[in-house]
């Protein structure tokens, strides 16, 4: 499962070229953040990005067959404009609606702050 996970991203990570990353700057105060969640596991939250912004990424994010973003490494999404604290890790896109990136932190990780009293919780 593992081997199949990490197919799906780059090899390495491929943070985005000075003028790349210019093509991007118009959509970056657009990213939208949603409220987290969590299970008995990890802390969830997904990531909608413009659907223009979709055009101004490089080609080399996309998964040639399924035409959707790779799962990106941590420099890859940060150098796109998405600001999270430290530990997120993208797991998933949402491929009906390719725009939204799905993101996962582990629950138990030292910098963890899902709180039952203030997070939806997930029945697992």
């Amino acid at each position: 499962m593992a081997d199949q996970f990490y197919a799906r991203r780059n090899k390495r990570p491929r943070i985005p070229s000075e003028a790349e990353r210019a093509k991007l700057e118009e959509f970056i105060d657009s990213i939208h953040y949603s409220d987290k969640y969590c299970d008995n596991e990890n802390e969830y939250r997904h990531v909608h990005i413009p659907k223009g912004m979709l055009k101004a990424i490089p080609k080399d994010y996309f998964d040639p067959e399924k035409g959707t973003l790779k799962l990106l490494w941590e420099e890859e999404w940060r150098g796109l404009g998405i600001t999270q604290s430290l530990g997120w890790e993208h797991y998933e896109v949402h491929e009906p609606e390719p725009h939204i990136l799905l993101f996962k932190y582990v629950l138990h990780h030292p910098l963890s702050n899902c709180d039952p009293s203030t997070i939806h919780i997930i029945n697992s």
